[in-house]
């Protein structure tokens, strides 16, 4: 059974596919309004979500599907003991497919490989996020026209930025890209990740701490906040989150058609005089998080040969 753990489980056809799918679904929505007709998207969010969690359900409805929901692992059987195997086997009976998001890296691993329907990681921890990467890629094509010759800034919490990893991943695979990675030195991007994604691959980046220095190189700025979820220590929270802080002043020597992204939720790291700013496209990213799911969602349950 085909499930999607991580964004590299994606080829680069296959991403290519999704995004020629979501553009469609934007253009001809009432093609696509009973393509899940009498399926049933389970959401299963171990983990706080606003974006994710709705998106995904709003997807599947406007694919004229339903939706069996389970929002805060207090109000499930994992309150009780019971493992994630047991719940995705038990939810696998009443579902066609499962969106899981648990704040343990490895867990949607194991929920796929015990599940007898698509499971779709909807974020496992500091690991990955690949349906937020999905967004992300849409965003681009759509403000850049390709996925390919870009300088990509990676600002704020790039060790737990599970976001930035999954996209660090994708666009390491697409020729003459190259990473700016802006953070404090607590902060840096995993080594794993650079080893992985970055050296293996032979793309170019940098490492900086002061993000003003090379805003004029990049034609994309992703912010991320600093995660408090993610800190052992409050102090070691309080000391870095206000590390970057975007203000239309930081933005003098960017790019005119620079596009800032951010997955959210936003805290303080972006400034709310941006929002208006035609280069600001983290609002775009939410609305086009939910075609893609669509669209990934079409894809599975098709591969499953349920639709």
């Amino acid at each position: 059974m085909r499930s999607v753990i991580d964004i590299l489980d994606l080829s680069l056809p296959e991403l290519d596919a999704l995004v020629a799918t979501a553009e469609d679904i934007i253009a001809r929505p009432d093609d696509y309004a009973d393509a899940c007709r009498r399926k049933k998207l389970a959401t299963l969010f171990f983990e706080p979500s606003t974006r994710t969690r709705l998106s995904f359900e709003a997807a599947m409805y406007e694919l004229g599907g339903n939706v069996l929901s389970v929002a805060g692992g207090n109000t499930s059987s994992a309150a009780k003991g019971e493992s994630v195997a047991d719940t995705v086997k038990t939810v696998s009976c009443y579902a066609d497919i499962i969106a899981m998001r648990h704040p343990k890296e490895g867990a949607a691993l194991v929920a796929a490989n015990n599940a007898k329907v698509p499971v779709i990681n909807a974020g496992d921890g500091g690991h990955c996020h690949p349906t937020q990467t999905l967004a992300d890629l849409l965003t681009i094509h759509r403000e850049k026209g390709r996925f390919t010759d870009l300088t990509v800034g990676l600002c704020g919490d790039l060790k737990f930025g599970r976001t930035v990893h999954s996209l660090i991943n994708a666009l390491s695979r697409c020729t003459g890209n190259r990473f700016v990675l802006i953070s404090p030195e607590e902060l840096k991007v995993p080594s794993y990740v650079k080893a992985e994604a970055l050296k293996k691959n032979g793309v170019p980046y940098s490492q900086t701490t002061d993000l003003e220095s090379v805003m004029p190189q990049l034609d994309i700025l992703y912010m991320t906040r600093v995660q408090r979820e993610r800190f052992f220590n409050e102090e070691d929270y309080l000391r870095l989150k206000d590390s970057y802080i975007l203000t239309p002043e930081k933005l003098k020597n960017a790019k005119k058609d620079l596009s800032i992204m951010h997955p959210l939720p936003r805290v303080n790291e972006i400034s709310v005089s941006i929002d208006d700013d035609p280069r600001a496209c983290y609002f775009k990213q939410v609305l086009n998080g939910k075609y893609m799911r669509m669209a990934l969602i079409l894809m599975l349950l098709k591969e499953a040969g349920t639709i």
